[in-house]
């Protein structure tokens, strides 16, 4: 986060912010910085990332679901922003400590004993890392002692669009996204790919709420993607992880997607379109048969009256 920090200090805080007697190096600007950077930071990633995902990925159809509520995306998009000032505080103290040299994140490929070996290692022990973690940390908040009162929130939209990414609890956000910032105190991580695979988590918690189910036909038993996660959100106690199949495999909360198995919300809004527009044209038949009935009855009575008419016109002249 120090290469974010040094770029905020150069072009903007030093010349424009900051009154030149408060030093670069000093606690309380780095602080303040890394929350006021944090917090935009997050911002634009959500709204930036997540627009781009709702206008061109995400299936609008999907809001006709019968669990889509009311006003949902703005639902959404107004809890995530209510949250993720909150999230951002023990966050900012972790950045912090990242600014203050007590990390393991370097600057220069031959920095690691390894080199670009080790650099490229990097992301692999990342993602099963975070995945790992991630998992127990998520399947702990659906214990039924904590559940309600921080991971519910985020199980409100049950059939979620891209902007229910970033919708928790501020407890909840904060736990789930801690392996992420765990990971460079505990392993050396270039400094560049930090800052990318910072990027790259916020990109995947968008793309497993944006109903997208497609996944290349090899990959869809291992990558934990949009239909996987679609399902977590129908059903809650299945498909737990970020990334991958492999831990809820392991601890028997995996669920073979319904979207994969034509079941999915897509094919419940078809049927019930299908279902509609069937009793549409039942409906439609049964209007007409009852104005053939009708047209018909009133073309018998007046064919009596006429003949009764004429009857009487025959007895008037006899």
């Amino acid at each position: 986060m120090d290469l974010v920090l040094d770029v905020a200090d150069w072009y903007v805080l030093t010349p424009y912010v900051y009154p030149s007697s408060w030093a670069e190096e000093g606690a309380l600007r780095q602080l303040l910085s890394l929350l006021l950077l944090t917090n935009l930071g997050a911002t634009v990633l959500y709204l930036g990332l997540g627009a781009l995902s709702y206008y061109c990925v995400y299936d609008h159809t999907l809001m006709k679901h019968p669990h889509f509520l009311q006003n949902q995306v703005r639902r959404e998009i107004t809890y995530a922003m209510t949250s993720l000032p909150w999230i951002s505080l023990p966050t900012v103290a972790l950045f912090f400590a990242e600014v203050r040299g007590y990390s393991k994140l370097y600057d220069n490929v031959s920095d690691h004993p390894l080199g670009w070996t080790g650099f490229f290692l990097s992301v692999v022990s990342f993602l099963l890392f975070t995945d790992g973690c991630i998992y127990w940390i998520h399947r702990f908040l659906h214990h039924k002692s904590i559940y309600k009162l921080f991971h519910k929130p985020h199980h409100i939209w049950k059939v979620p669009t891209p902007f229910a990414s970033h919708a928790f609890h501020p407890v909840d956000g904060f736990m789930q996204g801690l392996p992420y910032h765990l990971y460079p105190f505990l392993f050396p991580l270039h400094k560049v790919l930090y800052l990318a695979l910072y990027v790259f988590v916020n990109i995947w918690t968008i793309s497993i709420h944006d109903g997208d189910y497609r996944v290349p036909g090899p990959l869809k038993g291992l990558v934990n993607g949009s239909a996987h996660h679609t399902d977590h959100h129908l059903f809650f106690d299945y498909n737990y992880g970020q990334y991958f199949t492999l831990w809820d495999r392991l601890g028997g909360s995996y669920r073979h997607p319904s979207a994969l198995m034509g079941k999915g919300p897509l094919d419940l809004i078809r049927r019930l379109q299908r279902e509609a527009k069937g009793n549409q044209q039942s409906e439609a038949k049964g209007n007409q048969q009852s104005e053939a009935k009708g047209n018909q009855q009133s073309e018998a009575k007046g064919n009596q009256q006429s003949e009764a008419k004429g009857n009487q016109h025959t007895h008037k002249e006899e």
